[in-house]
């Protein structure tokens, strides 16, 4: 990969072993993760489910009613990369066109079907429908 040029005293770099010509391009994924870690560090776990792949936790639920600040960016955030990716939305659209407006026109009415997973120190964890928890409305 580096030669060193005798005559010169420095080293020749080769690019094409190197790696730096023809890579994918992999930011998005590396988005998503950072995305992942930063929820674990503020302090809770959170996974956003389809209602669909929902399976349920304990049944005496322990943990709040309210959707939190971090499941609410999470669940916004999920919904506004759907919408942006063309996914019909659930509400009527009356001219907005921001899918972040949208999603939290949708969340507010109750309509994403998402399942929100809050796992507990135990290694369990509690699954609420988004229309059963109780959200907190912006100023």
């Amino acid at each position: 990969m580096d030669d060193f040029n005798e005559a010169g005293g420095e080293f020749e770099d080769d690019f094409e072993d190197a790696g730096h010509w023809g890579e994918e391009d992999n930011s998005a994924e590396e988005d998503d993760d950072m995305v992942d870690e930063a929820l674990e560090q503020d302090g809770e776990r959170v996974e956003v489910m389809d209602a669909a792949d929902g399976q349920q936790g304990n049944a005496d639920r322990i943990t709040t009613k309210y959707l939190t600040k971090y499941e609410k960016a999470r669940v916004l955030g999920t919904r506004a990369l759907q919408l942006s990716m063309n996914a019909p939305p659930m509400v009527e659209v009356e001219g907005e066109t921001d899918p972040l407006e949208i999603a939290y026109k949708e969340l507010r009415q109750k309509k994403i079907p998402f399942i929100v997973r809050r796992y507990l120190p135990d290694q369990s964890f509690e699954d609420w429908r988004l229309e059963e928890l109780i959200l907190h409305e912006r100023a």
